[in-house]
């Protein structure tokens, strides 16, 4: 009788629920949190599985009591905030003759209560079955009656209908569209079409960027809106966060083999109740005072988890394993970006021998394979950064084994140390490019070297902000490491994060560095949305007491304005590709960029042909049709005069630094036309 009296109190409250709020359709609760650090209460192991269509309540409970006496239970029901519902409840006066008077108890049963009242089940509004992550609870504390004013027992019920915006088609859709842009952005580069590839590369890594903001996000050790976490969740992938069966057991083996523990939440699942830090914010006032790390046993058969750690869990992972399994992502992303650049090297090396494909299809890259392999590797460097930085010093404050910590060093030490380097070369490049051609643009972009291992640096900035990498690097160490290495306080992640997504904001809005104005505009815009998101964060906390409604609004908001920027960033990328793709001269679509970056590349490649006609000329020799092919139409090539190229580099020199901008080189000789204007 006593254990059915405790199924008949969670029975009322789902009741209770059910008259306001509600989706097949399942209403379900997986944890019975406690929500004061002193309850007389507690539950190890809670799972209630309402199901309509067949009227019936499923009830898996473990938990203690150590109240006793006369006591009267306080009733509230909440939804996204906004408690609609509180009653005083007399256990004797709805039947729970066992609570009157309660004495100290054991709970643990496991069974399924049919024929639900249909009365109660017609009393539930259908949209509580369809809303996608159903954000609603219901407390109950318990009151003595001779001391009405003091909570003996406070638990919470954290209600779902399995419907959520964390889906894995979202996760396969954005990184696919992602990487397709990447892809895009090197084969139309390989096709001579600089200005485009330059466009469609900036778009396609302000969107990765994007997402791994999103990202960063879910994994602050705040207390998030249900719907956030689900909408944070699908973009995990961008951080490394991905489950594999063997990847998961791998992870195990080398921790443990390397002298660490193996954390155990999902193996004792059937046993331990695990409480996902949520909205609810006297839940969460009471999770901080009960724990000190991100991931803890609250009763020796409960865990409550957040931040990091929580991700990890809703991902189907140990904790762990999660640094592991990011750090091997990365490497593979690693390696097979460099079989298929070495591949597609190679095909199309046998396309030129069999006459399948003009020679001069993609010949950087084949002349120039080595240089080009180590920019992309660079590359990669600078995308993973965020991901990795956050990962490897997280893991400092993990420790799960020393080999892991011995990773974390290697890996953000050489990372680190490889950007940097670049970053420095270039610097230096620049600043002797403005001392000798009055412009950091001549050497940048003529020197085909610097060109393709480092052009990714400032290729999306104008000639005249190359040193904006210098801070979107400092952003991204000083954002990653808030988040990794502050777990312990959400509000200190979420007070960092508006401070630098505020001065990014900033920075970008006045210095626009970007190379013209469709790129300022996209990537102003993700400044906002990421420092609005800061924001919202922020709200999270609760540290201004406002109301619960508040908390729960803004995470709707949180959505809906995520969601559609999100779709706008993936339009914008996929017509950027589409057009790329099918148009016969994608570079008619965009302006030429303002610091003439155009000319000085084809200067350089004018100067690479002339002096290979020179050469030929010097022999005597003839040109053959192959090499007619190569160097142009097999009509027109280009006659080499060296005075020409000593000409341009005395004329430009003599132009004011404010016309360098509007200057055009045609083939290393200075232009009578009249200069272009660029919008930017």
């Amino acid at each position: 009788m006593r254990l059915f009296s405790w199924h008949r109190l969670v029975y009322y409250g789902l009741s209770l629920l059910a008259t306001t709020v509600a989706a097949e359709r399942v209403i379900e609760s997986s944890a019975l949190a406690v929500c004061q650090s002193n309850s007389s209460f507690t539950a190890s192991l809670f799972n209630v599985v309402f199901t309509p269509g067949n009227g019936s309540v499923a009830v898996d409970v473990v938990g203690d009591s150590s109240i006793t006496g006369n006591i009267s239970l306080h009733v509230e029901a909440a939804a996204y905030g906004y408690t609609f519902l509180r009653e005083t409840v007399d256990p004797c006066a709805i039947g729970l003759t066992s609570l009157c008077p309660l004495q100290q108890i054991q709970i643990s049963f496991n069974t399924v209560y049919p024929n639900l009242s249909k009365s109660i089940i017609s009393n539930i509004p259908g949209i509580a079955y369809g809303v996608p992550d159903l954000d609603a609870t219901i407390t109950v504390h318990a009151h003595s009656i001779d001391n009405p004013n003091v909570s003996l027992a406070c638990v919470q019920l954290e209600l779902s209908n399995r419907k959520t915006v964390d889906q894995s088609a979202v996760s396969w859709v954005t990184a696919a569209i992602a990487c397709l842009g990447l892809l895009a952005a090197a084969l139309v580069s390989g096709l001579g079409h600089s200005n485009a590839a330059s466009h469609v590369s900036l778009y396609a890594s302000s969107l990765f960027g994007y997402f791994q903001a999103i990202a960063i996000i879910g994994l602050c050790a705040v207390p998030l809106p249900p719907i956030v976490q689900s909408w944070t969740q699908n973009f995990s992938w961008s951080m490394g966060i991905i489950r594999v069966g063997f990847l998961q057991d791998m992870a195990t083996w080398y921790q443990i083999a390397t002298g660490g523990t193996p954390s155990t939440i999902l193996t004792t699942l059937d046993v331990k109740s695990v409480q996902v830090l949520k909205r609810s914010v006297e839940l969460a006032e009471s999770a901080h005072r009960l724990y000190s790390r991100a991931t803890q046993s609250v009763s020796n058969s409960e865990y409550i988890v957040r931040g990091i750690k929580r991700v990890a869990f809703r991902a189907g992972m140990e904790s762990t394993n999660l640094f592991f399994t990011g750090l091997i992502f990365f490497c593979v992303f690693i390696i097979f970006a460099t079989l298929g650049i070495t591949l597609f090297k190679w095909l199309c090396e046998f396309a030129m021998r069999a006459k399948w494909m003009s020679s001069y299809r993609f010949q950087n890259l084949r002349q120039n394979f080595h240089t080009t392999l180590k920019g992309l590797i660079l590359r990669i460097l600078l995308i993973g950064y965020p991901q990795m930085t956050l990962l490897c010093l997280w893991e400092f404050t993990q420790v799960d084994s020393p080999g892991e910590v011995f990773l974390a060093v290697m890996f953000l030490l050489g990372m680190s140390v490889a950007i940097s380097l670049a970053t420095f070369s270039v610097i230096r490049i620049a600043k002797s490019s403005q001392l000798k051609y009055h412009t950091p643009a001549y050497l940048l972009y003529t020197d085909v070297t610097t060109l393709r291992k480092w052009g990714f640096l400032y290729i999306p900035f104008r000639a005249s902000a190359y040193y904006y990498i210098i801070p979107t690097l400092a952003y991204i160490f000083l954002k990653v490491a808030f988040v990794g290495c502050s777990q312990r306080s959400g509000v200190t992640q979420a007070i960092a994060l508006v401070i630098i997504e505020g001065a990014a904001l900033i920075s970008a809005s006045v210095i626009r560095p970007w190379m013209d104005k469709p790129s300022n505009g996209i990537n102003i815009a993700i400044c906002v949305i990421n420092f609005l998101n800061a924001i919202f964060l922020l709200i999270f906390t609760n540290i201004f007491g406002g109301p619960g409604l508040l908390i729960g609004v803004v995470g709707i908001v949180f959505f809906v304005a995520n969601a559609v920027f999100a779709l706008a960033l993936l339009i914008i990328v996929l017509v950027a590709v589409t057009f790329s793709i099918l148009q016969k001269n994608p570079e008619t679509r965009y302006q030429p960029v303002a610091d003439n970056r155009a000319s000085f590349i084809k200067s350089q490649t004018g100067l690479t042909t002339e002096l290979e006609a020179l050469g030929l000329t010097a022999r005597g020799g003839m040109h053959s049709d192959q090499e007619k092919s190569r160097l142009g139409d097999g009509e027109n090539y280009p006659q080499y005069t060296a005075p020409a190229q000593h000409q341009y580099n005395l004329a430009y020199t003599d132009i004011p630094e404010s016309q360098h901008s509007h200057s055009s080189v045609n083939s290393g000789r200075p232009s009578t036309s009249r200069p272009h204007t660029s919008s930017d």
